[in-house]
């Protein structure tokens, strides 16, 4: 059985093992003056209206610190939700690459709104205190739960009215956009985000994200701060390759749509036992949960996953492109038979 730890843990897409084996043809220049980073570039562009810059980078953290590194300056503040990757999950890179205090929100969702963040919006001018600059959010949120198109309109307006600029990670956005029978765009760069980190390696690929740049004034400098956060890779074409293949054809929104109906089946099974608590709505391929936990410990035993909340004994399950009906049905049975 597939592990449902999360979906980090699954393999490569077929399709993108071939696009990276069809890459590795003799030599080519690096740092991605070649001819698959040059074509990838243009694919991951089309995928939005506005104009935009796409800088490909290795993983989440880097790609999450470059672009705040890039809308900051060491005496700005960024907001993010308290449950955010980058305040829980990135061992204090962002903060030390931008040099920001991180301000985080307490939340019941995972989500920032207009109306959590307008108590922050304060001393604005004021030397003795730190300045708000920009505002994290994450597409999924790291609850599971989905920004719609409005909600990210009205975070962008909010901020832009402020002077801060919007990041939005979309380490999961595959799965957002699914979900919502949405494009890429219409869940991101539509709403009026500055910055979007696409996501890639939780959906399929070996190991590659995108950083998609929005804001014309960031634009300039971007390439700088790819390199200063130690996300310019040398060997280019292993990682642009690879998003060729994610979004030709869609393969994106198969993989995605199968993580998610994946999910959708142990959670219509796992709500009708008496003893399973959800404590967040499941709208992408997360599930949060409780269950006695004398349960919990023989599930752990059966197959690994993270303890969200060890105090509340809040659990995930995370489905994946690669996971199987059959995977499915030997988690509920083991979990029935409990």
């Amino acid at each position: 059985m597939r592990s449902f730890a999360s979906d980090n843990n699954s393999s490569v897409h077929p399709k993108v093992m071939e696009a990276l084996m069809k890459a590795n043809d003799g030599h080519a220049v690096g740092y991605g003056d070649d001819p698959w980073t040059i074509e990838a570039t243009e694919v991951v562009k089309k995928q939005f209206a506005r104009s935009c810059e796409a800088l490909f980078v290795f993983n989440g953290t880097g790609s999450n610190t470059m672009a705040l590194q890039l809308m900051t300056r060491p005496y700005h503040i960024i907001f993010c939700a308290e449950t955010g990757h980058i305040a829980v999950d990135e061992c204090g890179a962002p903060s030390k690459g931008t040099g920001c205090f991180m301000r985080t929100i307490p939340t019941t969702d995972g989500k920032l709104t207009p109306e959590l963040l307008q108590p922050y919006m304060i001393n604005f001018g004021v030397e003795h205190h730190s300045q708000p600059g920009a505002i994290y959010i994450s597409q999924c949120t790291e609850l599971g739960t989905i920004y719609k198109p409005e909600e990210i309109r009205a975070l962008c307006d909010f901020a832009h009215a402020h002077g801060l600029m919007v990041h939005m990670d979309g380490a999961r956005i595959s799965n957002a956009a699914a979900a919502l029978n949405l494009s890429l765009d219409e869940v991101s760069g539509a709403c009026g985000v500055d910055t979007l980190t696409l996501g890639g390696t939780k959906n399929g690929l070996m190991g590659a994200e995108c950083v998609v740049i929005f804001n014309q004034d960031l634009m300039k400098e971007a390439r700088y701060a790819r390199k200063q956060s130690c996300q310019l890779a040398s060997k280019m074409r292993y990682l642009s390759a690879q998003f060729t293949a994610f979004l030709t054809d869609n393969l994106w929104l198969e993989c995605a749509r199968h993580a998610n109906a994946m999910a959708a089946k142990l959670y219509d099974a796992l709500k009708e036992l008496p003893d399973v608590t959800f404590t967040q709505a499941m709208e992408s391929n997360q599930l949060f949960f409780i269950m006695p936990k004398e349960k919990e410990e023989k599930l752990h035993d059966f197959t690994y996953f993270y303890y969200w909340n060890e105090a509340i004994g809040e659990m995930r399950l995370v489905t994946s492109w690669d996971t199987t009906e059959e995977d499915i049905d030997g988690l509920i049975a083991y979990i029935r038979g409990l």
